[in-house]
């Protein structure tokens, strides 16, 4: 069954762009779209999307009030953020409202259906310069990497874009291992999603 994706955006000829992107694979289906998020209940309710492609900066309601909104209704809804790449505070708001992801919006076509992809799979699709950004802001400067050996490993794959289940299959391991890795990781770093796991990676341990 195709990927059920409901996009908000602002700009007509930027849904257009996304439509006719998504047109292209057969595991995709755009359901709707609206240009903020004044009604996003009552959409989400009505679509039921997998996976939301979510623009921050919008009229009226903007992308950061959408997600929480959906989160918090619907928090098995995907939503992946639509970044200009100019501000590490809002980026850093959606982390902890729950965003699985972040595309930006000079991204290649072949990199938004592959955050989309990394996102359906349970992965957390984040360019690496936006993690380094984001935790400019809220992680201290060095601090002594806490994590196991294998935990390390873990972590390296799943900042990669690998869900859990393609990192269980690329260690030999079950999903219920590497499950259990991951509760450890977000234990040792206090921490409460993937993204922000992801982002301290890419500031601390990645060389």
């Amino acid at each position: 069954m195709p990927t059920r994706i409901f996009i908000y955006d602002d700009s007509t000829e930027r849904r257009e762009s996304l439509k006719a992107l998504l047109a292209f694979n057969d595991e995709l289906k755009f359901v709707g779209e609206a240009m903020n998020c004044i009604n996003v209940l009552k959409e989400i309710d009505n679509f039921y999307p997998d996976i939301v492609l979510m623009d921050i900066s919008m009229p009226d309601v903007d992308g950061i009030e959408g997600l929480r909104i959906i989160k918090l209704h619907h928090p098995e809804v995907k939503v992946l953020m639509q970044t200009a790449f100019d501000d590490s505070e809002k980026i850093f708001t959606c982390i902890k409202n729950g965003a699985s992801g972040y595309i930006l919006k000079n991204d290649k076509p072949q990199r938004i259906l592959q955050a989309i992809e990394e996102v359906s799979q349970g992965g957390a699709a984040m360019n690496p310069a936006i993690a380094q950004k984001v935790l400019d802001y809220f992680l201290p400067k060095t601090i002594e990497n806490p994590l196991s050996p294998k935990e390390n490993q873990v972590l390296a794959h799943l900042a990669e874009g690998l869900s859990y289940k393609m990192v269980a299959d690329k260690l030999g391991v079950s999903y219920a291992t590497i499950n259990t890795h991951a509760k450890h990781i977000y234990e040792k770093l206090h921490i409460s999603s993937l993204g922000e796991a992801i982002a301290y990676y890419y500031k601390n341990l990645k060389n």
